[in-house]
This record gives C-alpha cells, structure tokens and sequence, in this order.
C-alpha cells in the first residue's frame, strides 16, 4: 500500500524540520547567527493514466489524467542571512556590521573563512582575533602601550598610545561581499567558507555602495524570532501527527483486507 510509504516520507521531512526549528531555537543567543529554514519538494509522479490521452476507439483526448505522488524530500535547508538586531555592550573590539558584508578571519592552514561576530578580542601578542584565536585580516596588532581603540564606520583601526596625543593608524577592517550568501558552507563557530555556489569574495572598504558600515561597541544579535520559531514548531509538530494518522489508517485498512 503506497500510503504507508507516502506517509513515511511526510515523517522524515518533518523531523528534518523540528530538527531545523530546534537548531535555530539553540542559537537563540548566539552573535551573529542566521535562522535556517527547511525547504521541501514533492517525489516523483506515478502515472496510472495520462492527461492527453486517448479515449476508447480514437475519441477525444481525456482532459485529466491519473497521477499518484510518492511523498516528499527535504531539498536544502536555507540559511537566511536577514541583519539581526545590534545589541551596544561598550567593549572597544565589538564590532558590528550594519548592513551587508562579512569579516575576514584566517582559519586553519591560513584558509579564507568569513563571519558576522565580530566578538574580537587580542592575543598574547596584541593580534586582533575571533573568540577561537583566528587572526582577523587585514591582520593588525595593537601595542601593548595603548590607552585607547578607536574604529570609525569604515572600519580603520586607530590606538592612543601612552605618551602621545594623536592617535596612530593600526589598519583597516576590510569587508566581504558574495552574489549568494545562502551558498556559503557554514563551519559552526559562527565561521562560513566559500564555495561555488555563494561566489567568490569581493572585498572592499565599509561604507562604500552595496556594503555595511562598522558600529564599534555593538555586536549582531541573532536573527532568530522565538515567537516564528515556536508557532512554525507546533505546525510541524501537527503535520507530523497527520502523517503518523495516515500511517495509522492504511494499517487498519490493510489489515481489514487480510482478515478476509
């Protein structure tokens, strides 16, 4: 009976959901995270009869045909890359972007990985770094010296310096952009590689056309609505009942024919 299997699949994609949804609910507090969404697409068709086809003898065509779906399949699970609210915390090297783009950090052998915490702090050696130790690029180190960190929108990076009265330029923050953010790799540790599918990045300075300014002192919340998040989790929860129902169903008929 194709119910039982039909059904089947409607469970697994709504697993596959809940699994999503209880991801997205986990990250609730997590800076700079983006809420991903279960996509579904329907199996194939079997056709029992047609539509075009012809009628007894020649006749007209039949205007509908006879086709059974076999169920669903989870097709991608997006990662929606909407801005999150920005939360002050008075911390000089939280950084924030308003808008578009993406930091630059160099991950494991030196590899290009981007993100949007920008939860930075300094190493032993004065190096600006991720909460993981990965070296922001363009790599700047702030002397041990300094009284002061100043980040403008465009993201230079300027330190007071015990002693002196202006302020020297450590360097600058440079931001990523991609044609398809959806298609980055997330990484986990709030970390994305490129691929194929996101493009290559394309660097350039905040604030200039198509790219997001820096907020010192701010961090990127998490895009997640609980009250989205919760109302989506009892839709699934209520789809998979009905799903377990038809399961249900096809069982007792199946066995209604057995017994006779």
């Amino acid at each position: 009976m194709r119910a039982l299997a039909i059904a089947a699949t409607g469970m697994n994609a709504q697993q596959t959901n809940v699994e999503v949804i209880a991801n997205n609910i986990a990250n609730i507090n997590t800076t700079g995270y983006k809420r991903s969404r279960a996509e579904f697409v329907d199996l194939l068709y079997q056709a029992e009869k047609s539509a075009g086809a012809p009628t007894r003898g020649g006749g007209e065509p039949v205007p509908e045909g006879v086709q059974i779906g076999l169920g669903t399949r989870t097709a991608a699970v997006r990662n929606l890359h909407i801005q999150g609210s920005l939360t002050q915390t008075g911390n000089k090297l939280d950084v924030a972007i308003n808008g578009r783009g993406w930091f630059q950090v160099a991950g494991p052998n030196n590899e290009n990985l981007y993100t949007r915490a920008g939860s930075f702090s300094k190493n032993a050696t004065g190096q600006i770094v991720t909460v993981d130790g990965y070296v922001v690029q363009p790599a700047m180190t702030i002397p041990a010296t300094a009284t002061d960190i100043t980040i403008n929108e465009t993201g230079q990076v300027y330190a007071t310096v015990s002693g002196t009265t202006a302020p020297t330029l450590l360097g600058q923050f440079v931001v990523a952009n991609f044609a398809n953010d959806a298609g980055l790799d997330p990484l986990g540790g709030n970390l994305f590689r490129e691929t194929t599918a996101s493009g290559t990045a394309t660097l350039a300075v905040a604030g200039d056309p198509g790219y997001g300014t820096i907020n010192q002192g701010y961090l990127e919340n998490s895009n997640v609505d609980p009250v989205k998040e919760i109302t989506e989790l009892i839709s699934a929860q209520r789809a998979y009942e009905m799903n377990s129902k038809v399961i249900t169903a096809a069982d007792e008929m199946f066995s209604t024919i057995a017994k006779r």
